[in-house]
């Protein structure tokens, strides 16, 4: 099974992995955050988001979700992708979230594909519905 790490502003992650438990009814295995403060220094939190990395992934590499591309969770991300074995997608919220979690048994292809999908169709103008 593919881990999954969320490196997130402050406790949005923590926010999201809450939620997760509450629709699914227990806490995912192989699922951990890292919230980013203000304050934090991304080169000082490296070595803590890569022993978080080795804690949710068990040999079939992991999934990393941030939530802004370009912010500083995001930029810590980009330092522990490896093509193929660490990939990395950034937009997280909840929708992404469960579907990543629904698909990573499927391959990292087909993860990242059904994870990047799920939080773009999560994005529903509810009076169209």
């Amino acid at each position: 099974m593919i881990g999954i790490l969320l490196i997130t502003h402050g406790s949005l992650g923590e926010a999201l992995v809450q939620n997760t438990c509450h629709v699914l009814n227990k806490r995912p295995a192989q699922l951990n955050q890292l919230g980013v403060a203000a304050q934090d220094d991304p080169l000082d939190l490296l070595p803590l988001a890569r022993q978080m990395l080795d804690l949710v992934d068990n040999g079939q590499g992991a999934l990393v979700l941030t939530d802004v591309f370009g912010a500083t969770p995001s930029n810590l991300a980009l330092k522990l992708l490896e093509p193929g074995r660490v990939e990395g997608l950034a937009g997280v919220n909840l929708p992404m979230l469960l579907r990543a979690l629904t698909y990573r048994d499927k391959g990292m292809e087909v993860l990242l594909q059904r994870t990047r999908d799920g939080g773009r169709d999560g994005v529903i103008n509810m009076l169209d519905h």
